[in-house]
């Protein structure tokens, strides 16, 4: 029988060591896809350049609607590396893995190496923390300090805790909650603060809240978020009602961001997020209410900590798929903690559906193709067939891992078996990833960006966004530009300073109109219809770019 691969140190420390190579290569391997990974690159970028790291701003215009901790770290690792897209996405390729090791050493230090191990195995393969760990969002940032909450409240409460490290884990508990806030808001201390009111009522564990250092816990969560707010306040009057009752209740209460959706919005998404470990997901239901011996119940406050995070983003007036990443740490412990006791029935369902999700990405690809790609136009038929591909090869590599991974649990090989199945899963998840490149190249633009920055190079140059803005071509092409009868996102900013914008299209002819007659350079990207529209007007203009998405007109 083979050795557990988790219990040498040469092949874990192998294992690793490929893993965080092909982690980190995968960081740029795609371009920044709006509309996030755009408006944070970007953003950052705009902080570095003018150097205001208190104001954020998007565009060059005032933007409140969230924290400025990614932006800090993404114009630091800009000043250190430069631009680029592996930098964009340095900071949150850094807080998955934090989330991968806080969950690691929470179920090590609470069973054994080997169930800390698996948990690790469970985050980082996981479709969704592996994917959303290579995607320049707030999402991975804010979840990856929600781990580390999480697993330092669970560490700090445990049976037989030393009162020094009791006393140490709760304050990086309340550290991780407050960077959690900087990252995203409120809902930083909120929603654990939640979890935390439904641990002690369900169990009745009142005194827990004794030990949770609250005093110096609360002045270090200020010390650490305090100061920004306070000076964006002060050179910001509009900020606070914009950011804690727009941002915050507004967004939560109502359809105010039009980003709704039905109430079992996040369930295929959970279960797509936690492919290839499927079958835990189910195993878990039982285990996460199931009475432990200890006084604390590490699992018991894990499974409340998912529950609770999947019910309140599901009854939110306002729902993206990003927002239910958070659950996954939590569904990893129990998980891990199932798959170490035995649980050999969830460890064939996960290979099952992982084998049959294969076999649906193989023959569903091929027979849904010429669906989806009839009546689409002909610039775009290349991409849906070139992704197929893509899928159709991820498709066979969760097919031959659930198959590798069925046949070294048939030998009772548990722990390769395991261990197939997760490399299997991460790497064919990244696979899809990365064939998705070619539709990130069309929907940011960049096939378009040398024609552009030909003209833009003039030193005066102009440049337009009319009727649409670009999340990533401001990014690429390291210049903000004139928004045109379209606000986007920017409404309430430029409601603040009018100036920089236009917001009626003929007011835009007539600068163009006078950049043509002046012979100056002048860039527009400019939705199709409103094109046409100035094809009718015979307004002077040269293409220099065109796709079904925008048309880009130049004034020389």
């Amino acid at each position: 029988m083979m050795r557990s691969p988790f219990d040498s140190k040469l092949i874990i420390r192998s294992l690793t060591a490929a893993f965080l190579l092909f982690w980190f290569y995968m960081l740029g391997a795609r371009v920044l896809v709006p509309t996030d990974e755009g408006r944070y690159a970007e953003m950052a970028r705009e902080m570095l350049a003018t150097g205001d790291w208190i104001t954020l701003r998007l565009n060059g215009i005032k933007y409140f609607e969230k924290p400025p901790l990614q932006n800090w770290m993404n114009a630091l690792t800009f000043a250190v590396f430069g631009l680029g897209e592996w930098q964009a996405r340095l900071w949150t390729g850094l807080t998955a893995l934090l989330g991968i090791v806080s969950v690691g050493f929470t179920a090590a230090k609470l069973y054994d190496r080997r169930t800390g191990w698996i948990a690790a195995l469970m985050l980082a393969t996981g479709f969704y923390w592996a994917g959303m760990g290579h995607v320049n969002s707030l999402d991975m940032g804010i979840s990856g300090f929600f781990a580390v909450s999480l697993c330092a409240l669970i560490l700090g409460q445990r049976d037989g805790v030393a009162a020094s490290e009791q006393r140490n884990y709760m304050l990086l508990c309340w550290a991780a909650m407050a960077l959690a806030t900087l990252s995203k808001g409120l809902i930083g201390i909120v929603l654990p603060g939640a979890v935390l009111t439904l641990y002690t009522i369900i169990t009745r564990d009142w005194r827990m809240w004794l030990r949770l250092h609250l005093g110096k816990g609360i002045l270090l969560f200020l010390a650490i978020t305090a100061p920004w707010f306070i000076l964006i306040a002060l050179r910001n009057p509009e900020h606070p009602h914009f950011f804690f009752i727009h941002e915050h209740f507004d967004r939560f209460t109502s359809g105010v961001h039009k980003r709704g959706g039905p109430w079992y919005y996040f369930i295929p998404l959970m279960v797509l997020g936690i492919l290839p470990w499927l079958g835990y997901l189910f195993s878990s239901v039982a285990a996460g209410w199931k009475k432990e011996t200890s006084r604390f119940q590490p699992l018991l406050m894990a499974w409340i900590w998912a529950i609770f995070f999947f019910v309140f983003f599901s009854v939110s007036g306002s729902k993206l798929p990003g927002y239910i990443v958070p659950i996954f740490p939590a569904l990893a412990l129990i998980g891990a903690r199932q798959a170490a006791q035995g649980g050999e029935v969830w460890q064939k369902m996960s290979l099952v559906t992982a084998g049959l999700l294969g076999v649906a990405l193989i023959a569903g690809v091929q027979w849904k193709l010429p669906s989806l790609i009839a009546g689409k136009p002909d610039y775009e038929v290349p991409l849906y067939q070139g992704y197929a591909v893509w899928l159709q090869s991820a498709g066979v590599i969760f097919l031959a891992g659930a198959i590798g991974g069925w046949i070294l649990l048939k030998r009772q090989q548990k722990d390769w078996s395991l261990l197939a199945l997760g490399l299997s899963g991460f790497i064919a998840g990244q696979v899809a990833f990365l064939g998705h490149n070619d539709f990130g190249k069309y929907i940011a633009g960049t096939a378009h960006l040398p024609a552009m920055r030909e003209v833009l190079k003039t030193p005066g140059s102009h440049f337009y966004g009319v009727g649409r803005y670009e999340q990533a071509m401001p990014f690429y092409l390291e210049r903000t530009m004139t928004l045109v009868e379209f606000p986007d996102e920017m409404q309430f900013g430029l409601s603040i300073e009018p100036q920089l914008w236009i917001p009626e299209l003929e007011e835009f002819v007539r600068r163009w109109q006078a950049h043509v007659q002046n012979n100056e350079a002048a860039v527009a990207v400019v939705r199709r219809d409103i094109y046409d529209e100035f094809q009718k007007r015979g307004l002077p203009m040269r293409v220099i770019g065109d796709d079904p998405k925008r048309m880009i007109i130049s004034a020389q």
